[in-house]
């Protein structure tokens, strides 16, 4: 599949939250941990696209409650989950919003993956790179042109 080109300057701020027409795959340990046809995906102004997945098209019980939390000013407090498959573990590999803001309600229960602790991520079968700078978790696709924010000298923005 070729995904269309995206420019992440174009993306707007405070972030949209829309539907994925792609079909969003995460490996980890040699598994298929999840698939999904039903994803959102949040875009914000110079981030990578995020990419969430419903509850019931995570495999059942590869996520477990793990350390740490967060607050995005427009999404609420995030919980953050260890993925493990195939003998090996991920902390923090997975967060989501189990009680996001009434702007980002669609979003409650599902869960986003970061690309730099699993073994692939794929968005209609195009293979994504991490975000840079470990904190955000966009997923980096080839089509997408504009400076993602992450880097070296970037997180103020």
């Amino acid at each position: 599949m070729v995904l269309l080109p995206e420019d992440v300057r174009a993306y707007p701020r405070p972030p949209a939250l829309e539907p994925v027409g792609e079909t969003l795959e995460v490996v980890f340990g040699g598994a298929l941990v999840a698939r999904t046809r039903r994803g959102l995906r949040v875009l914000e102004t110079h981030h990578a696209p995020t990419y969430y997945f419903p509850p019931e098209d995570v495999a059942p019980g590869v996520l477990r409650p793990g350390a740490g939390r967060s607050f995005c000013e427009w999404k609420g407090r995030a919980a953050y989950f260890d993925l493990t498959a195939g003998g090996s573990t991920a902390p923090g590999a997975a967060w989501g919003y189990p009680d996001p803001t009434p702007a980002f309600a669609a979003l409650r229960d599902h869960v986003a993956f970061y690309a730099g602790r699993v073994e692939a991520c794929r968005v209609g079968g195009v293979v994504a790179t991490p975000q840079p700078g470990g904190f955000y978790g966009g997923w980096v696709t080839p089509n997408l042109s504009g400076i993602v924010k992450g880097g070296p000298g970037t997180e103020g923005w």
